[in-house]
């Protein structure tokens, strides 16, 4: 079990309490009202960066929180006990693709979106390519004066009403994907309409649409072809952190009522939680919580080390999902009808954990990814001494 220096405790109390007093009192408006408002956001954005909380991801150059992969999954994790909007507007989505900016482009992008001045989103799903992020139809043409012209849409853009400018990836050549910054408010530029979810009450998923839109050379990230790296590479940080960490929280958060519950509910004259069906839903939520939480940390510490963690990061992205499914299944099932009732947040939590099992890959798409890693590199994948 990893032993916590005193700093890392201190870190996980300030966002604790950070989101002990400034989140969860927002909760019941935001899912009751689907939104929130600029003066709450705004709020939010302000305490954070007053803590030093904004950006935690980010260079210290760059004005960032500069934490250790492990640090900041430990905050990962914090962030998983409210909710995704809520997280979104106090730390922000500072993506590290944006780490490719040069030159002009780092006053205009990277800066302003570390300082929480500009807000930014991924764009990568389209309607025929969700898992398969090669599939994409979004295509930018070059121009002679070295300008693009972008052409396409996408769809189920988290954050789309609130971000100023979009990371979209599209196809520059028949085998090439590029990154492009695009603005929001360029001409050709449209919004559709939010896309409503079963769960995530409060975070926009909309789509763009893109006419012949005008994107200066300075819009391109990176190098040309190099767009479909930038966006593993921010996915995988996504599925460690904003799955994976974000799940251990949230899976910790339900057992907590669950327990709670269980000791304070009462039937045939004894609490539930002496009954032995009731105990074994608990033992095996604490069993899975732990072993997903090492999961995390251990992925985390191998990319601190500069290792590849893509395998560990797939196994982390099924497991942390699937046993958050299980775990607040179980909090419903230890609540009975009042987990099935809105007045409590536990049917909340069943319906926001649904989704982890399908956005940034399916566990599908990551068993594959896992069964072909294993036929070529055999027990070097889970033997610990090969």
């Amino acid at each position: 079990m990893l032993t916590l220096t005193d700093e890392q405790r201190m870190l996980i109390e300030t966002v604790r309490r950070f989101i002990r007093e400034a989140c969860r009192p927002l909760e019941d408006e935001v899912e009751s009202t689907g939104e929130l408002t600029e003066a709450c956001a705004r709020a939010l954005h302000d305490q954070a960066r007053a803590l030093g909380l904004y950006a935690m991801n980010m260079p210290v150059e760059h004005g960032g929180g500069g934490l250790s992969v492990v640090d900041r999954m430990l905050c990962e994790e914090q962030f998983g006990h409210t909710t995704d909007i809520l997280i979104r507007r106090a730390f922000g989505n500072v993506y590290e693709p944006l780490l490719e900016c040069r030159g002009e482009q780092v006053a205009r992008w990277l800066l302003p979106a570390v300082q929480g001045a500009r807000t930014c989103a991924i764009a990568i799903t389209e309607p025929g390519a969700g898992s398969d992020a090669q599939g994409i139809r979004t295509r930018a043409e070059p121009q002679a004066d070295g300008s693009w012209r972008l052409h396409g849409s996408k769809h189920f853009i988290s954050d789309g009403w609130w971000s100023d400018f979009f990371l979209v990836s599209a196809r520059t050549g028949e085998r090439e994907i590029s990154m492009f910054m695009v603005d929001k408010g360029l001409p050709g530029f449209t919004l559709g309409q939010d896309q409503k979810m079963m769960g995530l009450r409060g975070t926009p998923h909309i789509e763009l649409f893109f006419d012949n839109v005008p994107l200066e050379p300075l819009a391109l990230l990176g190098q040309r072809g190099q767009g479909f790296k930038l966006a593993m590479g921010a996915l995988n940080v996504v599925r460690l952190a904003q799955v994976g960490a974000r799940a251990v929280g949230k899976a910790s958060h339900v057992l907590e009522l669950m327990t709670g519950y269980a000791q304070q509910r009462r039937q045939f004259g004894q609490a539930i939680g002496d009954f032995q069906l009731v105990q074994q839903m608990l033992a095996d939520s604490v069993i899975e919580i732990n072993a997903a939480r090492l999961m995390v940390l251990h992925a985390a510490a191998m990319m601190d080390r500069g290792e590849d963690a893509r395998d560990w990061i797939a196994m982390v992205k099924v497991h942390a999902a699937e046993m958050l499914g299980r775990v607040v299944d179980r909090g419903v099932q230890v609540f009975g009808g009042m987990g099935f009732c809105k007045e409590l947040p536990i049917e909340r939590y069943y319906r926001d954990a649904r989704i982890y099992r399908i956005y940034d890959g399916t566990s599908e798409i990551h068993r594959g990814v896992i069964a072909r890693s294993v036929l070529k590199k055999g027990a070097a994948l889970f033997d610990v001494a090969r």
